[in-house]
């Protein structure tokens, strides 16, 4: 019965916590890679494309905002019963070094971030566009706002894929690159912190059209405009943050 104890307890909600993230990176690649470009095939107001809006875009968004749900919660429970897991954080003293902690303190934070905006911007505009697609199949005119909501709803998609490329190489690189890195002192792992969350504020104010609009004529907006830009800012972004690391937690 070691699943019960607390190290397998722990162990118990990593694989859960991998499995739930399986699951919603793996719809969250599938928006981005494979739905957005093959609807846009239909045209704007086509019958098809509202009925796979209404019957599958509606099924893989349920599975999509409660998979980001289940990560969350089974992230934040495997800090609650790992035994000191905050315990002289980000300390020079604490155990393993910082760089650890700090390469897990960068994924949680853009983890987090990519669930709200699974719930406070994608999931709030693509309920408008369920429900055009719902109320134009019933014969009911078209709902303007859809349009725009969509919009809003793949800029904030966008900018979670990428997101997802760096979140993902410090959350397994925690336990599998930077725990070699026992050089740094907590003030360079602060600095790294502090400058990737600055990175990462500015993208997503990009995305959210704080700093330049949503219009397809604002060039800040060229990050999002198809799934191969988004990948090419995917690992710039990836590649900037393990440079900064490289040179601020290895000595």
């Amino acid at each position: 019965m070691e699943l019960l104890t607390r190290t397998g307890l722990t162990f118990g909600f990593r694989w859960l916590h991998v499995l739930a993230g399986v699951t919603w990176i793996g719809l969250l690649y599938y928006f981005n890679f494979v739905q957005v470009p093959a609807f846009a095939a239909f045209g704007d107001e086509g019958k098809a494309r509202n009925i796979a809006i209404d019957k599958v875009a509606r099924r893989a968004l349920w599975w999509f905002r409660w998979a980001s749900v289940a990560t969350l919660l089974t992230g934040l429970i495997i800090i609650g019963i790992t035994q000191n897991y905050m315990k002289n954080f980000m300390a020079d003293d604490s155990a393993g070094g910082v760089a650890p902690n700090a390469s897990i303190f960068v994924g949680m934070v853009l983890g987090i971030l990519m669930a709200a905006n699974v719930w406070m911007v994608i999931w709030k505009n693509q309920k408008v566009v369920l429900a055009n697609a719902s109320n134009v199949l019933a014969g009911g005119e078209a709902n303007p706002a859809a349009a725009g909501a969509g919009r809003s709803a793949l800029l904030a998609s966008r900018q979670n894929m990428i997101f997802s490329i760096s979140m993902l190489f410090f959350m397994v690189g925690t336990s599998h690159f930077y725990s070699v890195f026992n050089e740094a002192t907590s003030a360079k792992a602060w600095t790294f912190v502090l400058i990737s969350l600055a990175i990462t504020a500015v993208l997503e104010l990009n995305a959210l059209g704080i700093l330049g609009g949503k219009a397809n004529t604002n060039k800040l907006l060229w990050p999002y405009e198809s799934h191969k830009n988004a990948l090419i800012s995917a690992f710039s972004l990836w590649a900037v943050l393990w440079i900064l690391s490289e040179i601020l937690l290895k000595k």
